[in-house]
């Protein structure tokens, strides 16, 4: 365990002094489904008015930048795609760094596989160099064979993150890692590199599209096991908020610590 649990709501240690910008998980910690959590609104205006800036860090491969641009306008938010990371766009950079001019098969939807052609990613379905997995919401068991295939190929084989469900409004429906399960039921392999939190791929990304060194970047987070654990493995500060998946009881038992715990992000914005 690193450390000892903070305590609720303060900031003892004047860890977040030192932050300039706050990269931020979204639902659970901004909004649950459509609806803002109290005080975030107002929370992300502080840290603009205190002279930071912020981003929002997602997992979810499923959807685009322009997508959480939307939402978010509909929720009455108005920011660019600039403020938008997802595990999608930190593969096509990894992609880009590590396998130049690579035709790559991509198991994921139309929403995705438009941001990788529209980035100058080759995706091929018969003849591929590389294999990507994302969290396809498309999936259908022609596209099942075709990948368990091209796995059991033995190309190199990579996923936009592990995330095993993905939180809805009704309970949960199942994410990249359960696709990584049946995979690996028929062609015997789990992902080589899995680049979503809390890996360290997404943040060299996340790191690069800041331009902030990685010790004055907050991850903000209701998951220990994906938002706190990407901050604390990789040089972040991390801060867990009790308004979505997390308890205190996980605190607990947990073996990744964040450095800050809040209740929400209202009570975190009147710490900055």
């Amino acid at each position: 365990m690193q450390g000892q649990i903070p305590a609720v709501n303060e900031d003892r240690e004047h860890i977040l002094k030192d932050v300039r910008c706050f990269a931020l998980d979204m639902d659970g910690t901004i909004y649950l489904g459509e609806q803002w959590i109290e005080g975030a609104v107002e929370f992300l205006h502080r840290i603009e008015e205190t002279g930071r800036n912020y981003v929002f860090v997602t997992n979810n491969s499923s959807k685009n930048a322009a997508v959480y641009v939307e939402k978010l306008h509909r929720m009455g938010l108005d920011v660019g795609e600039d403020r938008i990371v997802t595990s999608g766009q930190a593969t096509i950079y990894y992609l880009k760094k590590n396998y130049p001019g690579a035709r790559v098969y991509l198991l994921g939807n139309p929403l995705l596989q438009a941001e990788f052609e529209q980035a100058g990613i080759v995706l091929e379905e018969e003849h591929p160099d590389v294999v990507v997995t994302a969290f396809d919401t498309s999936l259908d068991y022609e596209k099942m064979c075709r990948v368990c295939d091209h796995v059991r190929a033995g190309l190199p084989y990579l996923a936009t993150h592990p995330d095993y469900n993905c939180p809805t409004e009704t309970g949960f429906i199942p994410d990249a890692g359960a696709i990584h399960a049946f995979i690996h039921a028929s062609a015997f392999r789990y992902p080589d590199r899995i680049i979503g939190k809390p890996n360290e791929d997404i943040i060299e990304y996340l790191a690069t599209r800041v331009h902030t060194q990685r010790a004055q970047i907050a991850m903000v987070g209701d998951r220990l096991y994906t938002d706190i654990a990407a901050g604390r493995n990789n040089g972040l500060k991390s801060v867990l908020v009790l308004s979505g998946e997390a308890t205190m009881e996980d605190v607990h038992k947990s073996d990744v610590l964040p450095h800050l715990i809040f209740q929400s992000v209202r009570e975190l914005g009147e710490w900055l």
